[in-house]
């Protein structure tokens, strides 16, 4: 058996956790990660027929039973993951439904997954039935986007022309947008609901005054299309108060989908 610690997403969830917090996205124990594992690859690292201990998960997800899920623990704080994987991460395997998850590895000090675990699994069922690829949800709090719900229109075709007309790189790394919730109470299966129904149409969903939810194929994509989506709310927070001399056009961005080969969100050019 290899070791789990070598296992290739372990590595780079770990590195890319790090990085979160190095950008300052999740401050003290803010934010969350989960990935969806292959099955076979796990068994070269890990004996899945040793179930640690079980744990309810608090609703239903059928379209999960029997999926493995690497997981950042409740109250764990980014900076430390690097230095105590074991007790900062976790593997489960959801069961019964997805009413329980069986733990497989990790949360060595009695710990358990994320409290947002459900609005995490709600989206992996929403993201793939979109697309079979999509196997990471990742939550964090960058400072620009969050400070944008405060003082920009939450209309979600609004927020995302913004985004869009603030970097020449954001109608190409999210053609699908932004949703946007209100402000909900974090935690609970109400938000994890309604995110889910917004993961529906797009990968990325801002929770106003709080943070954002992204999705996609793999860690890398997932914190890249975070990372483009804070940057053009980045301009956006240091120019909001100044005359608009400049933008993006709706015709340069159309003249940006022909060449980079992709497809606005219908209804949000014109």
């Amino acid at each position: 058996m290899k070791d789990i610690l070598t296992m290739p997403v372990m590595v780079e969830l770990i590195r890319t956790i790090t990085n979160m917090y190095d950008h300052g996205w999740d401050e003290r124990n803010g934010g969350n990660v989960s990935v969806m594992l292959d099955e076979a690859v796990l068994k070269e690292y890990l004996d899945t027929d040793r179930v640690l201990r079980t744990i309810p998960t608090g609703f239903a997800a059928p379209a999960l039973n029997g999926k493995y899920f690497l997981v950042t623990g409740t109250g764990k704080y980014f900076k430390n993951v690097q230095y105590a994987p074991e007790n900062n991460l976790g593997i489960v395997r959801l069961i019964q439904d997805g009413t329980v998850a069986e733990l497989l590895w990790g949360y060595s000090d009695g710990g358990k997954f994320t409290s947002e675990f459900p609005a995490h699994m709600m989206s992996h069922v929403a993201r793939l039935q979109v697309d079979p690829e999509n196997r990471v949800i990742m939550h964090c709090h960058p400072a620009n986007l969050l400070a944008m719900t405060y003082v920009h229109d939450l209309d979600e075709v609004a927020f995302t022309r913004t985004l869009w007309q603030m970097c020449t790189e954001c109608i190409v790394v999210f053609p699908d947008g932004v949703n946007v919730l209100p402000w909900m109470l974090c935690g609970t299966n109400e938000i994890g609901e309604a995110t889910a129904e917004k993961m529906k149409t797009a990968r990325l969903v801002v929770w106003a005054q709080h943070g954002i939810y992204g999705a996609g194929k793999d860690l890398d994509e997932t914190f890249g299309l975070i990372e483009t989506a804070e940057k053009g709310a980045e301009i956006y927070m240091k120019i909001a108060h100044l005359p608009l001399v400049n933008t993006i056009t709706d015709d340069e961005m159309h003249q940006l989908e022909a060449h980079f080969g992709v497809k606005a969100r219908p209804g949000y050019l014109a």
